[in-house]
């Protein structure tokens, strides 16, 4: 299991990727240039077939990594590959349940061990169908997230008392993407999920600039990003596939993710 123990002045900057995209070496090194630019731990999708939440950036993220033969067991893998090449930080499984469930369970959490992987998220699992999973999660030492959207206080107080890690705090409903502006209700949900949680709290779902950072970062402890490093992944695909110009684009994907992380303006 994984603790996020942060001094005052830090910032979680939490980074989403999809294992495989656009092809499994290059998915090594974008997790090697997101630690660079200051990643505080990595999510590592599962491409699936059948998404609850993810938009359509992550969507077609999903069908290059399966166009390349990219599964749960694969991915996994991916991720043990990441930690033998220098990635130090905490890596998050961040798949949906069916792919789990037809895996056997210990077979699962023997890979996960193999493989280094240090938590997993499950954003199709509600709170009342979690409890197994959670408990074994506690048994193999793997950080189970939550995610918290909108919903009663009651069930909210209940979702984060047993938060571990971080809890990932949705900025909006529906599915992920790049958004320009947040709907005004969620500034006072996420201070109620700060103010009630003992783990740091990280706002996902939209974060597309650092403008936005600067302002969530006032609220809670950092940020997750997602589609906005996605879509700036396919943008450069082609010539990160390339080994001629594979380094220039990893360079400048570097340069865009630190924007997210603080250490440079946004280009």
């Amino acid at each position: 299991m994984f603790k996020l123990d942060l001094q005052p002045t830090e910032k979680l900057f939490i980074p989403f990727i999809t294992a495989g995209d656009p092809v499994p070496e290059v998915s090594i090194e974008l997790a090697k240039s997101l630690q660079k630019a200051g990643a505080t731990a990595l999510e590592l999708g599962v491409a699936y077939s059948d998404p609850l939440a993810d938009g359509p950036v992550i969507q077609r993220a999903s069908k290059r990594a399966l166009d390349q033969g990219m599964n749960i067991v694969k991915a996994i893998e991916l991720g043990g590959e990441m930690k033998k090449n220098g990635v130090n930080i905490p890596i998050i499984l961040f798949t949906y349940y069916n792919p789990v469930l037809q895996l056997n369970k210990e077979y699962f959490f023997a890979l996960l061990r193999e493989n280094h992987i240090d938590g997993l998220l499950v954003p199709d699992l509600p709170l009342e169908e979690s409890n197994s999973l959670q408990e074994e999660c506690k048994s193999h030492e793997v950080t189970y997230i939550s995610l918290v959207a909108p919903t009663s206080e009651s069930r909210l107080k209940t979702i984060i008392e047993q938060a571990e890690g971080f809890v990932y705090c949705v900025s909006s409903l529906g599915v992920t993407g790049v958004r320009n502006e947040f709907n005004s209700s969620v500034y006072p949900f996420i201070r109620t999920v700060k103010n009630l949680s003992a783990v740091p709290v990280a706002v996902g779902f939209g974060i597309s600039n650092r403008e936005q950072v600067i302002k969530m970062n006032e609220i809670s402890d950092g940020v997750v990003v997602g589609s906005a490093l996605v879509r700036k992944i396919e943008e450069l695909k082609d010539r990160l596939i390339s080994a001629e110009t594979r380094n220039q684009a990893l360079q400048e994907f570097e340069d865009y993710a630190m924007a997210f992380s603080g250490l440079y303006s946004l280009k």
